[in-house]
């Protein structure tokens, strides 16, 4: 063997000491301080504020739900301390926000920091913009250390931007009038913000837990594939407009449904492209383009199914699409030795995939049974086979059986990373495919 296959391979034991010690010492902590009890305290105040000035607008599950967030925003402030400043720091923009509206969404185009930042619109246009930016700063990072740290502040501006702009729609929505208020996850316009900020806010602490920018580009692709379909799909379709819901998702079961239904998503779309990480590193060195066919087969195939938003014949904007896509795969696959020895070891890589599908598989349970208590309330039946429902499952046992592989049967390596890729395929026809070409209870989430 020789003297570089030693060293990478005890570099691989290393880290997978450091995975068993379970990661980066930064992320542990210890028992809570007084810095964490001054946080619940301003969470308190905060929820208390909510129910004393829009006690009206809330019914007492929507109650409970409030003071349960103060508990599990707590606990997650302390256990990734980032969370807090990201928080503190949403709170007060949103809250500068709602105080220059007053009662007046008209202000939202006469008042210079509503109208070019603090709007909904503004801030998520903000947000998408940055995401961009941070994933081309992300892969200048393989050149430059001073890139991948600019990609990481980027990607973090990306997410105080969105979550803001979420916010103030939430309030702008209350502002229309009395009985359209409502938490804006109600349509693909939100939904789409929502899992981008989702599947940021994971890699971020992945990013920070394992002390590597290299796998920023590769998340940061499908993030910014999602702010691609969010820009078509506002522009084309007038989507970025606050409509009254239907009535069916006139619940506070909404509010827990689909935020876990997205957690889901999120993660297992990050799991997917720390999987195309993984096979990047693990081909690195070969030169044998068979045997990366099917990596690249694949990636062409999760950048052609947008090519299916069409309204007559195909759509030259994802036309366009598939071939940048396409392009950006095979560019990457032609410089895989400079990334793969940008990228952390394999023991890591699969770490962080095996992770990521583990928090993505307890939500999405946790979300599909919310959906069938949501369906028995909704409609009087737990489970009727509605094709949403249906293909939730398929994707359910999809990542059942990867982690019964996983835990029963020791799965590792290639052929994990190529199965979270085929999950992410089923994945993305779960949640768009179906509302396109399947009808059902779930209409109302059509293109």
């Amino acid at each position: 063997m020789s003297q570089s296959a030693l060293s990478s391979s005890s570099h691989d034991t290393l880290w997978e000491q450091d995975i068993a010690e379970s990661g980066d010492a930064r992320i542990r902590r210890g028992r809570p301080d007084w810095t964490d009890a001054v946080f619940f305290l301003l969470l308190a105040a905060g929820a208390g504020y909510a129910l004393t000035r829009f006690a009206g607008s809330m019914d007492y599950y929507e109650k409970l739900i409030l003071g349960g967030a103060v508990v599990v925003l707590t606990w997650l402030g302390w256990l990734w301390r980032p969370l807090r400043r990201l928080m503190i720091a949403v709170a007060l923009a949103a809250g500068l926000a709602v105080m220059l509206y007053g009662q007046d969404l008209a202000r939202a185009e006469q008042v210079f920091f509503l109208k070019y930042l603090l709007s909904s619109q503004s801030a998520i246009l903000w947000m998408s913009a940055l995401f961009v930016l941070a994933t081309a700063c992300y892969w200048l990072g393989l050149f430059s250390p001073t890139a991948a740290w600019l990609g990481t502040a980027l990607t973090w501006a990306a997410v105080f931007a969105g979550v803001t702009g979420m916010l103030v729609r939430w309030r702008e929505s209350h502002m229309m009038g009395p009985d359209l208020g409502h938490i804006p996850v109600s349509n693909l316009y939100e939904v789409f913000v929502l899992f981008s900020l989702i599947t940021a806010l994971f890699y971020l602490y992945y990013e920070r837990r394992y002390a590597t920018r290299a796998l920023g580009g590769f998340v940061l692709l499908i993030i910014s594939s999602a702010v691609m379909f969010l820009l078509w799909y506002a522009f084309t379709r007038d989507a970025a407009q606050i409509q009254p819901l239907v009535p069916a998702l006139k619940s506070w079961w909404m509010k827990l449904h689909v935020p876990a239904n997205f957690i889901g998503y999120g993660t297992f779309s990050l799991a997917a492209m720390v999987g195309f990480a993984y096979l990047v590193k693990e081909h690195g060195e070969t030169t044998s383009w068979r045997k990366l066919t099917p990596l690249f087969v694949l990636g062409v195939l999760l950048c052609a199914e947008p090519m299916v938003f069409r309204t007559g014949g195909l759509s030259a904007a994802w036309m366009l699409y598939f071939g940048v896509g396409a392009v950006i795969v095979g560019a990457i696959l032609l410089g895989r030795r400079r990334v793969a020895a940008a990228l952390p070891p394999l023991a890591v890589l699969d770490d962080i995939m095996y992770r990521a599908i583990s928090i993505g598989f307890a939500f999405f349970t946790v979300a599909t049974i919310l959906g069938a208590l949501w369906a028995a309330d909704a409609w009087g039946a737990y489970w009727q086979w509605d094709p949403k429902e249906t293909w939730a499952l398929i994707v359910w046992l999809n990542y059942a059986a990867w982690l019964h592989m996983r835990l029963i049967k020791g799965l590792r390596g290639a052929m994990a990373a190529y199965w979270a890729l085929v999950g992410l395929l089923v994945t993305g026809f779960a949640f768009l495919g179906v509302n396109m070409f399947l009808s059902g209870l779930h209409s109302y989430g059509q293109l």
